[in-house]
């Protein structure tokens, strides 16, 4: 039973995000922080590389701290290849869907 709530509420959330994501203060706070930090991915930036900034990461998950959803300081720049670096997860789960996804043909001509 504790399953089926949290699923629901898992189902409930994702819709949630997509809302959020899509909204006009999301996407205004968005673009904010990227001129902020002029649109250079910051984890690069500390490590003296430059890539252009393509995301804007709640440092503190947006899922656990939906309070901070627009606070600057909770919000950082990053490249496509930093975020993957912060959301390990996010790879696993495309790699366990593309395993999902693939049809195996045994047969060969």
């Amino acid at each position: 039973m504790g399953n089926t709530l949290l699923s629901s509420g898992n189902k409930y959330l994702k819709r949630y995000d997509k809302k959020f994501y899509k909204s006009s203060s999301w996407l205004s706070k968005r673009k904010e922080i990227l001129d902020r930090d002029n649109n250079e991915c910051q984890m690069c930036k500390e490590k003296r590389r430059y890539s252009a900034a393509q995301v804007v990461h709640h440092i503190l998950h947006y899922q656990d701290y939906p309070e901070l959803a627009l606070t600057d300081s909770n919000l950082i720049s990053l490249c496509g290849v930093c975020h993957n670096i912060v959301h390990p997860e996010k790879i696993e789960r495309m790699k366990n869907k593309n395993q999902k996804n693939r049809i195996v043909n045994e047969e060969r001509w």
